[in-house]
């Protein structure tokens, strides 16, 4: 049978959870029980689990915003409708929501498991030819960039962008963002098979190699003040480089600092260097040179998290039009093991793109 269907209605899910912090082995899976879906709410059954680097910092304890142990990681789902809980309005005026409907989802947490209680306003009805992999890997990395780019950057056609870390899920997802809208984009990358697929498949002018010097070889091909906007996942000195790069009008946008999780344990000692090495900013130090530093935390929008659904909307025709498209680095099994060895690909950087559990 197949278990993403809706059928009798499930007291108990199984989940992948974090009991204890630790590296990825510490992951283990158990027997939970499930809520039903309240107001406003839908059951899901789950079947891929999109993997971002903010789980692998919530499983080291490097993530402020997580609940009490022991609880699942996991920001994106895609799966199907099993319940529908009372007073839902439906995906869009005049339509109801159907059992087993193919959705995605987004989530504080929870997601490593095979049924989700998810928020309707954070759900939305998967594309006609998604399957569960694409939908997975799509909605936090492209709605990351895409606030990045546009809802804190504003970015416009013309204008140069660096995006650091380039070769990862939320930096694919930005290259061809930021190409499809016209600007001339940078990127770093830590292997050659990376930087090669930035520029030749994504559409990166140049792409540096972010485990050297790539702050001299962008300098020396732009300029000095030569980026009008910058997107940081690294923090410590990534940032102040990217700082001195700046244009006049330019634009700092912060989500990340992976430079504290140099391996695959906590390392307080790595945590406090890429902290300290992480400039702070006053206010004055930021008006003669005319500079904006932001942040983005995706999931912490409040009520401007409605305009995920209309960027997300606005992405599906590019989408089916083929200008941008979900960049999967590899597929795991939704279970412990699976998920232990989607983080250790993650810790390693080896991944080109997103990186997905499947359930089977």
């Amino acid at each position: 049978m197949d278990p993403t269907r809706a059928h009798s209605t499930p007291s108990t899910t199984r989940a992948i959870r974090i009991e204890r912090l630790g590296p990825p082995e510490t992951l283990v899976e158990r027997e939970i029980p499930l809520a039903d879906p309240g107001p406003g709410q839908l059951h899901l059954r789950v079947e891929a689990v999109g993997v971002n680097f903010a789980d692998l910092a919530m499983r080291m304890g490097l993530y402020s915003t997580v609940p009490p142990r022991p609880f699942s990681p996991g920001f994106e789902v895609a799966g199907r409708v099993a319940r529908i809980g009372p007073d839902c309005a439906g995906p869009e005026p005049g339509r109801a929501w159907r059992e087993g409907e193919p959705v995605v989802a987004l989530l504080r947490h929870g997601g490593y498991a095979h049924d989700v209680i998810a928020e309707e306003g954070n759900t939305f009805p998967r594309p006609p030819g998604w399957d569960a992999a694409t939908a997975a890997a799509v909605p936090v990395v492209f709605l990351t960039a895409w606030t990045c780019l546009f809802g804190v950057g504003r970015a416009e056609a013309g204008e140069s962008v660096l995006v650091l870390g380039a070769g990862g899920g939320v930096g694919t997802a930005a290259v061809q963002l930021a190409r499809e809208a016209g600007l001339r984009v940078f990127g770093t990358a830590g292997t050659a098979a990376k930087r090669e697929f930035l520029v030749r498949e994504l559409g990166a002018e140049t792409c540096f190699d972010s485990r050297g010097d790539w702050f001299g070889p962008l300098r020396e091909q732009l300029g000095e003040r030569s980026i009008d906007l910058a997107l940081d996942p690294v923090g410590g000195r990534a940032t102040a480089r990217c700082r001195e790069l700046l244009a006049p009008m330019g634009r700092l946008v912060f989500y990340g600092m992976s430079e504290a999780l140099p391996g695959r344990r906590r390392n307080w000692p790595a945590v406090i260097k890429a902290w300290l090495q992480t400039p702070r900013f006053h206010p004055l130090s930021l008006v003669e040179p005319n500079l904006s530093i932001s942040g983005v935390h995706l999931l912490h929008l409040g009520a401007k998290e409605a305009k995920l659904r209309l960027a997300f909307d606005e992405m599906l025709p590019k989408f089916e039009a083929g200008a941008l498209r979900a960049v999967i680095d590899r597929e795991f099994p939704l279970s412990a093991e699976g998920a232990a060895a989607a983080h250790r690909r993650l810790h390693e950087r080896a991944n080109l793109g997103k990186v997905v559990l499947i359930r089977r």
